[in-house]
């Protein structure tokens, strides 16, 4: 017995310097294997379907899924990204040049302010004409040149890049052709009941395809409609604005408004009041209502999380994770309270 138990904790130590070991070589393609595992669950139906066309043909099946996948999700997120540095690298030559003035566009504002807010803008140092205007060139220069320099560092990592880009397609490819069978090797691995088990894999895929294609679906369409309105309205740089007003919408509350509500504003302020009240009713009525009307379609009741767990979650995530926290952030903050609600109700026991 006392044999047999030593032997069992060996073998569970060996196991798991092993599983930490395998980790620890997989760290640099993270990204990689996050991606690939995510994607393949949310094109599963789409396998399955095409399986059903193709029979026994697994590869060919898992083949076109891929291909779907790269025209749908992966191709025009490398096209936007790219564009997006371009563009960066742009502004930061406009401002570097003088041909955009940030430090002059906000004078109107000043001057419509009350007195006794000027005052304090005097005390903290903001008041000075001179000195702002230097302050906020000085930030706008940084912020392009740190765009800009990010566009070198792609160009820089192509090569990194390609091989986590093929790492990826690699493991896609075979996620999605063996996935029902990796599903069951973990299953049989997990020490759980079957009922457990069964409960907590469909809520694990569940809340990836809702929390991941809603939040994404959601983020993208209302930076579009804001990059849309944008470019009608001559705002420069459209497309930067279109991503950065996707990336706020997946906060909640404020989310893209963060964007148009300043520009909204400036508009009315400095005599553009028609834009000005043309960008409020569309932020409101077009932006605002897309995330109302979208996103219970798409994540659904069972999967939504309070507002206050998505924000932290999503911060949480981008600070740890940089620009794949966005969803792993979310994604583990789901996950969390699916799991805690799988526990409680095994923990419920039935009244008298």
């Amino acid at each position: 017995m006392q044999k047999s138990t030593l032997e069992r904790r060996v073998f569970l130590g060996l196991l798991l310097v092993v599983t930490l070991a395998f980790g620890w070589i997989l760290l640099p393609f993270y990204g990689a294997v996050f991606w690939a595992t995510i994607l393949a669950i949310l094109f599963a139906p789409l396998h399955k379907v095409l399986l059903a066309r193709f029979g026994e043909r697994h590869n060919i099946a898992a083949l076109l899924t891929l291909m779907v996948c790269l025209v749908v999700a992966v191709l025009p997120v490398i096209l936007i990204a790219a564009m997006l540095v371009q563009e960066g690298a742009t502004l930061f030559q406009r401002v570097e040049s003088g041909e955009l003035d940030i430090r002059g566009l906000l004078n109107p504002l000043r001057d419509l302010l009350p007195a006794t807010l000027q005052q304090q803008l005097d005390r903290l140092g903001l008041g000075d004409a001179g000195s702002l205007r230097e302050r906020l060139n000085s930030g706008a220069l940084e912020a392009s040149r740190f765009l800009a320099t990010k566009a070198f560092s792609f160009g820089q990592d192509t090569f990194q890049f390609l091989i986590g880009f093929f790492v990826m397609l690699y493991l896609l490819f075979f996620f999605i052709r063996d996935g029902r069978a990796l599903v069951f090797k973990v299953r049989q691995a997990m020490p759980l009941s079957d009922g457990q088990k069964r409960r907590l894999f469909s809520k694990f895929t569940r809340v990836v395809r809702a929390t991941v294609k809603g939040n994404i679906i959601v983020a993208l369409t209302q930076g579009a409609l804001g990059g849309v309105i944008f470019a009608v309205f001559g705002i420069s740089g459209a497309l930067l604005w279109a991503v950065l007003m996707a990336f706020l919408s997946l906060l909640p509350a404020v989310g893209a408004g963060l964007i148009w509500g300043p520009v909204a504003v400036y508009f009315l302020v400095t005599g553009a009041t028609w834009q000005g009240i043309v960008l409020m009713l569309y932020g409101v009525l077009v932006i605002g209502l897309v995330d109302n009307i979208l996103r219970p379609i798409l994540v659904g009741k069972d999967t939504k999380m309070p507002d206050y767990v998505v924000l932290i979650s999503t911060l949480g995530g981008l600070a740890l994770f940089g620009l794949n926290g966005f969803v792993i952030g979310p994604l583990v903050a789901a996950l969390f309270i699916s799991a805690w609600g799988l526990f409680t109700e095994g923990e419920e026991t039935p009244g008298p």
